[in-house]
């Protein structure tokens, strides 16, 4: 009998090892034998350029400790792999929190200490429609749920979303941006055509736009951008950017329907790089727009379909300051990640 369970050990230790080995080739390297894509294609030089997708820990060379993989063996392997991600953050580049409304919950996948948690509310209660997230710049991560119409916090260290408690109802919170020196949060709510500004503790300390079409007002904000002294908006149905300062006075913006490069047909999530440089992902036209402070368009990234460099209802967007640029690929299950390799 000993010997039958020792047998079964080292069987079981040498299937895990294969696997192991098996899964340390990406689906990118195996994709087709050609060059990671760039932009612009050549002979132009290149300034962007595809590094990896990934839909699950061990795309991203998180693999299970063979402890996991047995009790996976045994009782059933839980489903890491995302289903609908719709907004990516993330801090040092180390920990990436893909929200996951098709999950119902938040990814966190931590490269350094090789680990992957799967994060619920509080008591393990399911997020139905984590939509945006955000961080502060001190290790704690933002999400807003649109069905929930609540705002939550993953603080650092902990495998949880806690309830935000704001001292006004929101009705259908979106779009998320923290403002790094004192914490204010910047709140999209969709429903009202509004941005709404909290402090830190949840108190409103302003709010400012409204349904219409004319300067500084809404038709369905979604995603929100802070650069320096600059909030941008992605004003969906307006097909525009808009441009605010901190206290949401108008700056400027920039935008208009249509279906070929510059406009913007159904524009989602917005971000920008160390140069100033406007990234807008327009879900429609599957693809990333650039443009300049002044909104002249400079390049396109990205084309409908399943390759490296593609995308299918692309959703949200984040540069992180070691300007890695992150793009939650939402039909197509995974989030791709790119580099900067010169200035535009």
């Amino acid at each position: 009998m000993a010997r039958k369970i020792i047998q079964t050990i080292s069987l079981l230790t040498a299937i895990a090892v294969f696997i192991s080995i098996g899964s340390c080739t990406s689906s990118d390297e195996k994709h087709d034998g050609h060059s990671k894509p760039v932009w612009p294609s050549p002979p132009a030089t290149a300034r962007i350029a595809f590094e990896q997708s990934f839909s699950t820990p061990e795309e991203l060379g998180i693999e299970k400790g063979f402890w996991q993989w047995l009790g996976d063996f045994v009782f059933g392997a839980d489903e890491n792999h995302m289903v609908r991600p719709m907004d990516v953050v993330t801090i040092a580049d180390r920990l990436i929190f893909v929200a996951d409304p098709g999950a119902r919950g938040i990814h966190r996948f931590d490269r350094h200490d090789n680990s992957y948690q799967f994060i619920r509310g509080l008591n393990d209660i399911e997020l139905p429609s984590p939509v945006s997230l955000a961080t502060d710049g001190n290790g704690n991560v933002f999400v807003t749920d649109s069905k929930l119409a609540k705002l939550f916090v993953i603080n650092k260290g902990e495998d949880y979303a806690r309830s935000v408690n704001l001292d006004t109802t929101v009705q259908q919170p979106t779009g998320l941006a923290i403002k790094p020196d004192n914490g204010d949060i910047y709140l999209i709510d969709t429903r009202q055509h509004q941005i709404l500004i909290f402090s830190r503790s949840g108190k409103l300390k302003k709010r400012f736009g409204k349904h219409g079409v004319q300067e500084g007002e809404f038709n369905y904000p979604t995603h929100i951008w802070i650069e320096d002294d600059t909030v941008l908006v992605t004003d969906a149905l307006n097909f525009r950017t808009q441009l605010f300062d901190l206290d949401g006075d108008y700056l400027s913006s920039f935008g208009k329907a249509g279906q070929s490069s510059g406009h913007q047909s159904r524009a989602k999530g917005i971000a920008t790089d160390q140069q100033g440089h406007i990234y807008v992902v327009d879900a429609l036209l599957n693809n990333i727009q650039l443009f300049d402070r002044s909104g002249q368009f400079l390049m396109t990234i990205g084309e409908r379909g399943q390759l490296p460099g593609m995308f299918w209802l692309p959703a949200g967007i984040y540069i992180s300051p070691q300007q890695k640029i992150y793009v939650a690929d939402s039909h197509n299950r995974r989030v791709q990640i790119f580099s900067l390799i010169d200035d535009l």
